[in-house]
């Protein structure tokens, strides 16, 4: 299809500075896991983005120097030349697909971490870091050779930038980083000219844009991404004082070709990387239209704010709002978001849920997953692209078994690969379970999950789905007359309390009671008293959801966890602060570290988990006693208890058909497989990753079982690039 002309603008092409992009589409600088210790994946994985439209592509934040070590979070390195030929790569295939080479220049200062290379990092002033992992963590206070130090390290940086191939120099000015721990009264407690007033603590960030523009201004795009508002108030940086009047200072100066705008500081930048529990798209357009009125029609503005939608793009664009269209999250859950909206498909963009799960990885030290895209970080090491799929030689018939959101894509892969597939689903819509978890409060835009396959399924003409047709049995299954089986059959919450913590039924504990109820019983209609607990040991969005949708019903709601912290898990997706404000605003007790010793009607007993401790003036027999001076369980007055404790596979069909094996050759069948919470219940991204990754391998000999991947490492001996001796220069200034 053509592209419709409404949306021809965000194709018109664009300068910064001495750069041009060929259409409005920016990849936000985000991380993903690779840095620069893995060229293959880093470099498959935004050249990906570059192939989908995406005119300009940025690494994640990046180090000018072991002052500014992040280990063992994985940011990319410009320290030496080994750095810039592992990044090479990246440019190189960026440029074949026309995209401009971005890369995030950033030191950490006070919050550099420095596990690795053990250096003392520099700041404005010396003070701990406020954040976690880094408390305990202190930096030295520069003087002004530190300052010109500092600021030739971001020059030797771009410089192996400019070696590397990269085209736009983007200064971190957000996080928290040194410039604005220069321009931070909370950071910044000089009295010299570096401290004080406004115009002395913006002095390093503007002498910083300075030297860069000087040096690359001519060659290279010189860039910002500034957090205009740290959101803190007055303990912060407040865009209507000190957030607007840099970006009116700098703008005089004319120092920077584009400005990527955000908010919120380090220690809160979920308000930024906003989940969609709590931002949905644009919540940071009156910022950006306050940056955009400063620097005019001749700079261009970059906003972010997880667009999804052409009609939302066009309107920034059209109204002079912002210029350029940055994404990092959307850019991930489809790398072809761009080119999608170029050839007229927008049915087929992959929206992005604003799950985190992203993020989560990152804030895990892990490498990036994504729910709606399982082929994020496979690029290079499994050579998935999310377009494209390999045909089958042998298009033999699969019956899929489930109809949830693995089943889904394992017959959408299986589908696009050429197989003839039928899925079947018991009930009369797709989507299994998480039809009724896109119910609950603020997870709507979790829904996409659903949507975005059953149109691409509908697609399909080799892909038969089968609603309404109840529960299959072993009976039906060996009878269908297909040549394999997938069982998608999905997981179900624990009836007993069983949870992650005491690994065994929580006494008294039975769903089948009316006082006791799962998170399906509940959403299915099962009533619940006025007073409620919620016991969570599940810990990610499931059980502080249930709290919220309860109390929003008027009903007394007590969250019970066995964790340190409320929904633990949103500590990675960056929903933790906004959950604790919810609760306190709609006042929901709760009692972290703690477990139910047993439930009774009326009543859950609980205990504290650290109520013991090891004997250790004793033998070493492992006894944790118990200290009978005091009473050490209390009593909670409830009417209902939810579960939200444990699941089980439902794979009662797999075990079935996997007992009958003796009778699969008779009935023509071949092989039984199982994918998603079937085989193992786990977040769903995991469970979508397991059905494609099945789809994609269902050739292979053993497809139940992951074939090989590439390892991107070093072996003891075998170098891949020649040794550099201590390149890493020391930049000093006398």
């Amino acid at each position: 299809m053509a592209r419709d002309p409404k949306y021809d603008i965000l194709f018109e092409p664009i300068r910064i500075g001495p750069k041009t992009m060929w259409n409005r589409f920016w990849q936000t600088t985000h991380c993903a896991g690779p840095g620069s210790e893995r060229p293959g994946a880093q470099a498959y994985f935004r050249a990906m983005k570059a192939e989908g439209g995406w005119s300009a592509v940025f690494t994640e934040f990046c180090s000018v120097h072991p002052e500014s070590d992040e280990y063992p979070f994985t940011s990319a390195r410009l320290w030496d030349e080994g750095d810039v030929i592992n990044l090479r790569l990246m440019c190189d295939m960026l440029h074949e697909h026309n995209a401009l080479a971005g890369v995030q220049l950033w030191y950490g200062g006070m919050h550099s971490l420095c596990f690795e290379s053990r250096e003392v990092p520099r700041s404005a002033s010396c003070l701990p870091s406020n954040l976690f992992p880094s408390r305990c963590a202190y930096s030295t206070e520069m003087d002004e050779d530190d300052i010109k130090a500092a600021i030739n390290m971001y020059v030797e940086a771009a410089k192996r930038a400019e070696q590397a191939g990269f085209d736009i120099l983007e200064v971190s000015g957000g996080d928290s980083t040194l410039p604005v721990q220069f321009l931070d009264h909370r950071y910044n407690h000089r009295t010299d000219r570096y401290g004080g007033s406004f115009e002395n603590r913006a002095r390093f960030y503007v002498e910083l844009m300075t030297a860069l523009m000087k040096e690359f201004g001519d060659r290279l795009a010189v860039t910002t991404r500034f957090e205009v508002d740290t959101l803190l108030g007055p303990d912060g940086i407040e865009a209507e004082e000190e957030g607007i009047r840099f970006v009116e200072l700098l703008h005089r100066e004319g120092v920077c070709h584009a400005w990527s705008v955000k908010i919120g500081d380090y220690e809160e930048w979920g308000e930024d990387a906003g989940p969609s529990r709590w931002r949905k798209t644009g919540w940071m357009l009156p910022f950006v239209r306050q940056v955009k009125s400063v620097v005019g029609p001749d700079i261009p503005v970059v906003t972010n704010g997880r667009y999804t939608s052409p009609d939302d793009m066009v309107a920034i664009i059209q109204k002079g709002i912002g210029d350029i269209i940055g994404a990092a999250r959307p850019s991930i859950a489809d790398p072809f978001l761009p080119r999608k909206i170029m050839e007229g498909r927008i049915e087929d963009i992959r929206e992005c849920i604003g799950c985190n799960i992203c993020v989560s990885r990152f804030n895990h030290f892990g490498q990036l997953n994504c729910t709606q895209n399982a082929t994020s970080m496979e690029e290079y090491r499994r050579g998935w692209h999310p377009e494209k799929f390999d045909k089958t030689e042998n298009p033999c018939s699969v019956l899929v078994v489930g109809g949830g959101p693995a089943g889904m894509e394992c017959a959408r892969v299986l589908g696009e690969r050429g197989y003839d597939v039928h899925l079947r689903e018991a009930e009369a819509e797709l989507g299994g379970h998480w039809r009724w978890v896109c119910k609950l409060p603020r997870l709507q835009e979790w829904a996409r999950v659903i949507t975005y396959r059953e149109i691409q399924l509908g697609k399909l003409k080799n892909v038969e789905v089968h609603l309404g047709v109840g529960p299959m049995s072993a009976d039906d299954v060996l009878s269908y007359g297909a040549d394999k089986v997938v069982i998608a059959t999905g997981s179900f919450w624990r009836t007993d309390g069983l949870g992650a913590e005491t690994h065994h039924p929580v006494p008294g504990a039975d769903a089948s009671l009316p006082h006791c109820v799962t998170p399906e019983q509940l959403m299915a209609g099962k009533p619940v008293g006025d007073r409620v607990v919620v016991l969570d040991g599940d810990g990610h969005f499931m059980g502080i959801a249930v709290a919220e949708m309860l109390a929003d019903q008027g009903k007394k709601v007590t969250l019970v966890t066995n964790m340190s912290e409320i929904a633990e898990y949103g500590v990675f997706t960056m929903d933790v602060m906004n959950n604790k404000r919810m609760m306190y605003n709609k006042g929901i007790a709760h009692y972290r570290n703690h477990w139910a010793e047993r439930i009774e009607p009326g009543r859950i007993t609980l205990f504290y988990l650290y109520r013991h401790g090891p004997d250790l003036a004793g033998p070493r027999t492992g006894h944790v006693p118990r200290l009978p001076e005091r009473d050490d369980t209390f009593d909670i007055e409830c009417d209902t208890v939810v579960l939200v404790t444990a699941r089980l596979p439902n794979d009662r069909l797999y075990r079935e058909l996997r007992a009958r094996k003796s009778e699969w050759a008779e009935n023509e069948l071949l092989a039984v497989y199982r994918c998603g919470d079937c085989h193992a219940p786990r977040q769903l991204h995991n469970a979508i990753f397991s059905a494609h990754r099945l789809a994609r391998e269902f050739d292979s000999p053993h497809p139940q079982y992951p074939l090989p991947w590439i390892r991107e490492r070093q072996i003891w001996g075998h170098e891949t690039f020649p040794r550099l001796g201590d390149a890493r220069p020391r930049v000093e200034v006398d």
